[in-house]
């Protein structure tokens, strides 16, 4: 697994942290950036599906917003429960116990799950505090997402600034860019 972090205190692409200006579910940028996953995908005959907390189903509906998605997109699990990352996607109780849900390796082990239990080539996963309380004893802003194939897991620590739908809309962003790096470095 590799764990890196980043801030970001404003918006990435063209969707601003206090909301999405395009009319789809997660905005502009995201429905680019998920146009282009797709066709890597498709293109590579690869497949995907995410677990979702924070976002709580906002990546899979950008994913699905674009026609012909279902050619790569799997599925989802939204577990926005604690309890629910540990029975539906395998995620570690002890872990979950001792460190709670908005922790890196929970992301990573979020990711693998759902490649593995969805039967997808690979794995996105979303978690983290969109506000407008902290949780876990992390602060609104903290994020952790990660992209999972069957030779590597990255995670990605992030610490994002604006209200709630922007903190969700730039995590979103920015797990549909890490996913699209990854597939550029796997057809290299």
């Amino acid at each position: 697994m590799t764990v890196a972090s980043g801030a970001a205190g404003g918006a990435t692409g063209s969707a601003a942290a206090t909301g999405p200006a395009w009319s789809g579910s997660a905005g502009a940028a995201a429905r680019e950036l998920a146009e282009q996953v797709l066709a890597r995908l498709q293109a590579a005959g690869h497949t995907l599906a995410v677990a979702e907390s924070l976002t709580g189903g906002l990546l899979a509906a950008a994913i699905t917003d674009i026609p012909g998605s279902s050619a790569s997109f799997r599925g989802g699990v939204v577990s926005y429960a604690t309890e629910l990352k540990a029975s539906l996607l395998g995620v570690d109780a002890t872990m979950l116990a001792n460190h709670g849900a908005v922790y890196p390796p929970v992301a990573a082990a979020m990711a693998a799950g759902v490649r593995t239990r969805l039967g997808a080539s690979h794995g996105l996963a979303t978690t983290g505090v969109a506000g407008p309380d902290p949780a876990d004893g992390q602060p609104v802003g903290t994020v952790h997402i990660a992209v999972s194939n069957p030779g590597d897991t990255v995670v990605r620590t992030l610490v994002l600034a604006g209200d709630r739908q922007g903190i969700r809309t730039l995590t979103v962003e920015a797990v549909l860019s890490l996913l699209l790096s990854k597939l550029e470095e796997e057809n290299r």
